[in-house]
């Protein structure tokens, strides 16, 4: 059912059934699970693969299941590192915890940089049908005069910049947290949602082959003399590749989020941190860079006038650990189930009453526990609260199994052990909003 009407303002480069804007891990599964159902899919990226995004590079089990499921050799022979579980740092006490064993999810998760992972994706989409544009920025929405419903999207094709037009019935915005094609069609970010901000670096590190991811519950700012706990969570990962990635996480509820300078503070962490472990300015081999975090839905509707939001567009972040990979991917797939049962009915009614069940899916799936994440980012904008429960916290190992599957969204969703019964109850009691 390619759309074959012609813009008069540019060239029409190409017509399909849906385009995806972003080939990042939202959009390449949004294209894999729509070429596999027998769609044309148009998968439209701005840059060029390789290419580097901010990311901790760390993937939970979620996030493995995920890419499992698209068929992607997740091996230690294909260049993927395993990981058994998270270490947690803080109150004075450092604590493994492996990964739950679950029938839902596998048990390790994994380690890869951005830089090859997304084009790994982006090619998977491609083997299975999609077409793929690189350096192809989109600029904005083709609307439909009459209706108001998106039509199509105008880019800027190749090096030379060639404008041009490309038509579906159906767009996915998949275009990270700025989503520019979103605020186009209208759609803003919810002010009263968490907004989250992360800063990373590499080092060349003996510590490169850790088979544990690790989070610091406390971040101490040890500059001008002092010794101040700051409202936020550090990591370090291993790469396997002789590299550390060493990043931090902030909050927007913290009333320091814009008083200090993230990047400095990144520096001064690091530099409390034994000088073994090689976290040092010579050892590091890419600059410090940063990326917003958009948590729990904090952009809606999910979908308007033929436009489906997907990944950090729809805001997609998971409020109680960061984690956005896995729900990207998870909200791509879903995307994707949406739009093929939709092209499948006969009469644009039909379409429309498919397509408008997909917010409300997502909020099913996700709204409760979103919900949740959203009063425990309110309690980690307060330090003295993590200082506290740090402390009494990882003194007690059953409560932090129960806060690892809570906090990393690992449960099975029928049966389970106790644990896993008590946090689905709690997210299907919670507003779904």
């Amino acid at each position: 059912m390619s759309e074959t009407a012609i813009d008069l303002s540019g060239t029409v480069e190409a017509t399909a059934d849906v385009i995806v804007v972003g080939a990042g891990p939202a959009g390449s599964t949004t294209a894999y699970y729509l070429a596999q159902a027998g769609l044309d899919v148009l998968l439209l990226e701005k840059t060029e693969f390789p290419r580097e995004k901010v990311c901790g590079d760390g993937l939970t089990p979620r996030a493995t299941k995920q890419l499992v499921d698209m068929g992607i050799d997740v091996s230690t022979d294909n260049g993927w590192l395993h990981n058994k579980g998270l270490r947690i740092i803080g109150g004075g006490v450092r604590l493994e915890l492996d990964w739950p064993e679950l029938s839902a999810f596998p048990d390790y998760g994994l380690v890869r940089k951005r830089a090859d992972f997304d084009e790994l994706l982006a090619r998977q989409a491609s083997k299975a049908g999609a077409r793929l544009y690189e350096n192809c920025n989109v600029t904005g929405p083709v609307l439909d005069e009459r209706t108001g419903r998106i039509t199509g999207v105008t880019a800027k094709l190749g090096d030379e910049k060639r404008p041009v037009v490309f038509r579906a019935p159906l767009v996915v915005a998949a275009d990270g947290n700025s989503t520019r094609l979103s605020v186009a069609m209208g759609l803003h970010r919810r002010e009263d949602r968490p907004m989250g901000v992360a800063y990373r670096t590499y080092f060349t590190s003996p510590r490169h082959d850790d088979d544990y991811l690790e989070s610091w519950l406390e971040l101490w700012d040890t500059r001008h003399g002092q010794r101040k706990l700051l409202p936020g969570y550090g990591w370090i990962f291993g790469m396997g590749d002789g590299t550390s990635n060493v990043g931090l996480g902030i909050l927007d509820s913290s009333p320091a989020f814009g008083d200090l300078n993230w990047r400095e503070v990144l520096k001064s962490w690091c530099a409390s941190m034994p000088e073994e472990w090689g976290y040092t300015p010579e050892n590091m081999t890419d600059p410090i860079r940063g990326a917003a975090l958009p948590m729990a839905f904090n952009r809606q509707p999910h979908y308007t006038r033929g436009l489906l939001l997907v990944g950090d567009a729809a805001g997609m972040v998971n409020p109680f650990n960061g984690e956005g990979i896995a729900y990207a991917m998870e909200s791509g797939q879903i995307a994707a189930g949406v739009i093929v049962q939709a092209v499948a009915r006969v009469t644009d009614a039909g379409r429309e009453r498919a397509l408008q069940r997909y917010p409300q899916i997502l909020k099913d799936v996700y709204g409760g526990y979103y919900s949740m994440g959203r009063v425990f980012v309110k309690l980690l904008g307060h330090p003295k609260i993590m200082q506290t429960a740090a402390e009494r916290g990882l003194t007690h190992p059953v409560l932090m199994k129960f806060l690892l599957k809570l906090l990393a969204n690992l449960t099975d969703p029928q049966g389970g052990d106790a644990m896993d019964r008590i946090i689905n109850g709690l997210t299907k009691v919670a507003p779904r909003a």
